[in-house]
C-alpha cells in the first residue's frame, strides 16, 4: 500500500478535489436513487450505492493508470484511436439501442459487463487530444484554410455528423470547446468564423431533412425543438415538468438545506441522480451546499489552468485545456439547467451523478491533465523535439 501511494504524482490539489467531490457523490447518489427503486422499481438504493462505488473504484484505476502514462505518448496514441473512435460511433448509430423501451441511439451494451456505454464521451476526449496534436504542429507554420480541411476539419465534423442524430447537446458542446481550443491554439479567427457558419448550414440541414423525412430520426428533432420553447415558453411538457420540480426542490432546500437523505421531490423529479442531481443537493444542503460545489469545481479549473500554464511543451499545454474545460464546463451547464438558465440538455454532473461512461471519461481526463502536471526527468527535451518543426530541426543540423 505504501509503494502504492508513493508511485501517485501530479498535482495534489487536483487528486484532492476529484477525491473529495467523488466522497460527496456517495450521499446525493444514494439518496436520489430511491427514485429509481419506490418509483421506477428498478433494484435497490443499497445496489446502486454499491454500483456508483464500483464504478468510481474503476474510474479511480483509469487516473492511476493514465497518469503514468507521458504526455507525449497521447500523441501518438490520438492517431490510433481516432478511427477506432469513428467505427464505434458508426455501430452506436446504426444498432440504435432500446433501454427499457426508451430510445437510447446514444449508447451501446457491454454484454460482459451488463452495462451501457456512451461512445460520444469517449469521442470527445480522443478528439480533442487529436486537435491539440494537430495544433502543436502547424504552431510555427503559417496555416491555409485549404490544407487545413482535411486533417483538422474533416476528423471534427465526422464525429460531430456521427453524435448529433441522437444527442445534439453533446455535439454543440464538443464542437464550441473544438472552437475554444483552436482559438488558444493560434488557429486563425477568419478561419474559425467560416467553420462557425459551416457548421451552422449542416445544422439546419440536417434538422430540414429530419423534419421532411420523420421516420430517419425519428422525435429527436422535435425534442430539441420542444425543449428549447419550453425555456424560452414554459409550456405542459416533459421537459418544462423536470425544471419545474428542480426549482421546487431548490427553493425547498433554503440556506442550509432539508438535510442528508430529506428530500422530498427526488420521488417526483425524473433523473435524479443524474441529470438534475445538483437540485436534490440544494434541497438537502441548500444554498450552501450549492455554492461549496460550484467552488470545488471552480478550484478544479483553477489548477487545470495552473498545470496548463506550467507545461514545458505546447502540447501539453492544449493538452490540458482541451481535456480539462469541457469538465468544468458540463458540470456549469448541468447547474445552469436545474436553475432554468439554460435548456434540458442531458448532460450529467461530472463525478456527481451516476453513471458509468461520464464518471470513467470524467477520470480519463482527469488522468491525462494529472500527467501533463508530473515533470519526468527528460521529457522536457522529448517535449522540445516533438513540439519542434522538423524542417527546423534538420536545417539546424545541417
Amino acid at each position: 500500500m505504501k509503494s502504492f501511494f508513493s508511485n501517485i504524482q501530479g498535482d495534489k490539489a487536483i487528486w484532492g478535489v476529484v477525491a473529495l467531490l467523488a466522497l460527496f457523490s456517495f450521499l446525493p447518489v444514494y439518496s436520489a436513487s430511491s427514485n429509481l427503486v419506490y418509483v421506477v422499481g428498478n433494484g435497490t438504493t443499497l445496489g446502486h450505492l454499491v454500483k456508483h462505488g464500483l464504478l468510481l473504484f474503476l474510474g479511480f484505476g483509469i487516473i492511476y493508470g493514465v497518469h503514468r502514462i507521458p504526455t507525449h505518448y497521447f500523441k501518438g496514441l490520438s492517431i490510433i484511436a481516432m478511427p477506432v473512435v469513428i467505427l464505434l460511433l458508426i455501430y452506436t448509430l446504426a444498432q440504435g439501442t432500446t433501454i427499457e423501451g426508451a430510445n437510447a441511439s446514444r449508447w451501446i451494451r457491454l454484454p460482459w459487463v451488463g452495462i451501457t456505454f456512451q461512445t460520444s464521451n469517449l469521442a470527445a476526449v480522443v478528439l480533442m487530444i487529436y486537435i491539440a496534436r494537430y495544433l502543436t504542429k502547424i504552431r510555427d507554420r503559417k496555416i491555409t484554410f485549404n490544407e487545413s480541411i482535411l486533417p483538422l476539419w474533416l476528423p471534427v465534423f465526422l464525429v460531430l455528423l456521427l453524435i448529433l442524430p441522437a444527442n445534439f447537446s453533446t455535439a454543440a458542446i464538443i464542437f464550441f470547446m473544438v472552437l475554444v481550443l483552436c482559438f488558444l491554439g493560434g488557429y486563425p479567427l477568419k478561419y474559425l468564423a467560416v467553420m462557425v457558419g459551416t457548421g451552422l448550414i449542416c445544422l439546419v440541414m440536417f434538422v430540414l431533412t429530419a423534419k421532411a423525412i420523420p421516420d430517419i430520426f425519428p422525435n429527436r428533432v422535435d425534442t430539441w425543438i420542444s425543449r428549447v420553447e419550453s425555456f424560452w415558453d414554459p409550456a405542459d411538457t416533459e421537459a418544462d415538468y423536470q425544471i419545474e420540480k428542480a426549482k421546487i426542490a431548490i427553493a425547498s432546500g433554503g440556506i442550509v438545506g432539508q438535510g442528508a437523505g430529506k428530500s422530498v421531490m427526488k420521488n417526483f423529479l425524473p433523473q435524479s441522480s443524474s441529470d438534475f442531481i445538483y437540485a436534490i443537493i440544494i434541497e438537502e444542503y441548500g444554498l450552501v451546499g450549492g455554492f461549496a460545489l460550484m467552488f470545488f469545481y471552480m478550484l478544479l479549473l483553477f489548477r487545470i489552468v495552473v498545470v496548463a500554464n506550467s507545461n514545458a511543451s505546447v502540447f501539453g499545454k492544449l493538452l490540458v485545456v482541451g481535456v480539462g474545460l469541457p469538465i468544468v464546463f458540463q458540470a456549469l451547464i448541468n447547474m445552469a439547467v436545474a436553475t432554468e438558465l439554460f435548456p434540458v440538455t442531458g448532460q450529467t454532473l461530472p463525478l456527481i451523478s451516476s453513471g458509468g461512461t461520464s464518471i470513467w471519461m470524467t477520470c480519463l481526463a482527469i488522468g491525462i491533465v494529472l500527467s501533463a502536471s508530473i515533470k519526468r526527468e527528460g521529457e522536457e527535451q522529448q517535449s522540445a523535439i516533438d513540439d519542434t518543426n522538423p524542417l527546423e530541426v534538420l536545417s539546424g543540423q545541417l
